[in-house]
């Protein structure tokens, strides 16, 4: 199932990303899409980040809202 991003572009990079999609003859979608699939191929992701954990990883933990840098990634030092 697809699921939809939204995301704001100051008018420069609105501007050149339309360029782009003019030049390719492709809809904005269509050149934002390819974009973001070539990014996610460069990006390292390793298993063990806490980012790929369970929601929660303290149990019975009330704030994960509030400490979630705390909870996935320590204390602050």
């Amino acid at each position: 199932m697809a699921k939809v991003v939204q995301t704001e572009l100051n008018e420069t990079e609105y501007q050149l990303l339309k360029k782009v999609s003019e030049k390719r003859k492709m809809p904005l979608k269509g050149v934002l899409r390819e974009a973001i699939i070539k990014y996610l191929e460069e990006v390292e992701f390793t298993p063990e980040d806490p980012i790929f954990g369970p929601p929660s990883s303290k149990e019975g933990a009330t704030d994960g809202s509030l400490k979630h840098d705390e909870y996935l990634y320590g204390e602050r030092v």
